[in-house]
């Protein structure tokens, strides 16, 4: 005797990463939404495993630039390769990224943290003193050749990292960090001359 059919179907698995990112590539707007939503749950997990120490928010922002750099280099996937590598390669990169980002704003978080206890026993008519100093770097920058002031405005003052101010200055990041040095050694000259008169 044939067991009684209950009349549901089993429930039809969601199509591969590969699957969805050949769609994606073909102009698919379902099959990318569909992919994205995957990406990120996958993602979300990584991310977690490899940095727990980290807020929930700073988790969204990681997953949010994993997101936005599979939209960036959709087209660059090879589909005769597979796809879990090509993201995770991608999902490392914006964690190292995070990592550097999240060092510098510590690290300055702390400097200014250093100053302002510095400054906070300081009679007032240091703010005069203060105010020079402000003004001497700006006129420092004004020496600064436009590719020059550029890399150092991208790198030193928003302090993105070295590929995303290649992205976008439309240079390189080895013509990048030559522009940043001899901006650096420009603006000394300036300062060290300034101090002296």
């Amino acid at each position: 005797m044939k067991p009684a059919q209950s009349g549901k179907t089993p429930p039809v698995p969601p199509p591969s990463l590969e699957v969805l990112m050949r769609a994606t590539q073909a102009g698919d707007q379902k099959a990318y939404r569909l992919l994205l939503d995957q990406v990120a749950r996958r993602m979300r997990g990584l991310v977690r495993h490899r940095a727990p120490w980290l807020s929930a928010e700073d988790v969204e922002d990681i997953i949010q630039d994993i997101l936005l750099s599979l939209h960036r280099a959709r087209a660059s996937w090879d589909p005769a390769r597979p796809f879990l590598p090509w993201i995770v390669t991608i999902a490392r990169s914006r964690i190292t990224d995070h990592g550097r980002r999240y060092m510098r704003r510590t690290a300055l978080h702390l400097a200014t943290s250093d100053i302002a206890e510095a400054f906070s026993d300081m009679r007032a008519d240091n703010t005069a003193q203060n105010v020079v100093n402000l003004l001497s770097v700006r006129r420092a920058m004004q020496d600064l050749s436009p590719t020059e002031r550029q890399a150092f405005d991208l790198l030193r003052l928003r302090e993105l990292s070295l590929d995303e101010a290649a992205q976008i200055s439309k240079s390189t990041p080895s013509a990048l960090k030559v522009a940043l040095h001899r901006a650096k050694r420009k603006m000394k000259a300036v300062l060290w001359t300034e101090d002296k008169t």
